[in-house]
């Protein structure tokens, strides 16, 4: 079997979130739970920080380095034949060039990027700080000739008391980052709030990426509001961490 290469993965990705339904991006950590997805029928798949570093035995929040991620989700990928994107939390202190540089040698074609930066103290970078990361992205990723499927989140919603409060400078930051070149959004921790899921969606033209529970949460409800894009964060981790307990609980002492 010939293996497709970095740019036609990536041309694929690109393809798959051009269809009218959502596409769900299973937020896999390994090579096990990537191979399970890609033989459940899925035809790309996500790598997630959280899950990545809960299978690794490290922190979240950039508790590895670029090194290690790219160590650890090189393997992942080249066992599947789907495209793979790969959640770089801030990017690990690299310039957008050298993350874009290192996600392509590995033969990652997506990639999430926040605008918490957890390596400086948690602050939260300015709409214009964090538009110009994702610009420097697209330019690298345009530069090396392949069209790596940027994802670009904010976290504003997940910061605040009260999320509606943040809402128009959220939907501002999102507009600029789709300006920068962002070819989807990902407003983190509004996905089980209907209005304002709806008022995101409304509010930008590429796809908005919601995250959801592969029990707890319904397909169809997100296509009605609009998301395009949805990924599971750790809670697909989670839910196998559920039924693993339960599956073991009889035969505990």
């Amino acid at each position: 079997m010939v293996l497709p290469t970095t740019v036609e993965r990536a041309q694929r990705l690109k393809q798959l979130h051009a269809q009218d339904q959502p596409l769900v991006l299973p937020t896999v950590w390994d090579v096990w739970s990537a191979r399970t997805a890609v033989a459940a029928g899925f035809p790309a798949l996500t790598i997630g920080s959280h899950p990545l570093a809960d299978s690794r035995g490290a922190d979240d929040h950039e508790g590895q380095t670029f090194e290690e991620v790219l160590a650890a989700v090189g393997p992942i990928i080249a066992a599947v034949d789907v495209p793979v994107s790969v959640d770089l939390e801030a990017g690990y202190g690299q310039k957008p060039a050298d993350l874009v540089a290192g996600l392509i040698e590995v033969g990652g074609v997506g990639l999430n990027i926040e605008d918490t930066v957890h390596s400086d103290g948690g602050r939260v970078r300015g709409t214009d700080e964090h538009a110009n990361y994702v610009a420097g992205l697209r330019t690298a990723a345009d530069d090396a000739g392949v069209p790596v499927w940027v994802n670009g989140r904010t976290d504003l919603f997940m910061h605040a008391k009260d999320p509606s409060d943040v809402l128009d400078e959220a939907i501002e930051r999102l507009r600029a980052l789709v300006e920068a070149g962002a070819d989807s959004v990902y407003p983190v921790g509004i996905q089980d709030d209907d209005g304002l899921l709806t008022a995101v969606t409304g509010a930008v033209s590429v796809p908005v990426n919601s995250t959801a529970h592969p029990v707890r949460h319904d397909l169809d409800r997100f296509r009605r509001l609009g998301v395009r894009r949805i990924t599971y964060g750790p809670l697909l981790q989670l839910a196998m961490t559920d039924t693993m307990k339960d599956v073991l609980k009889p035969w505990a002492p």
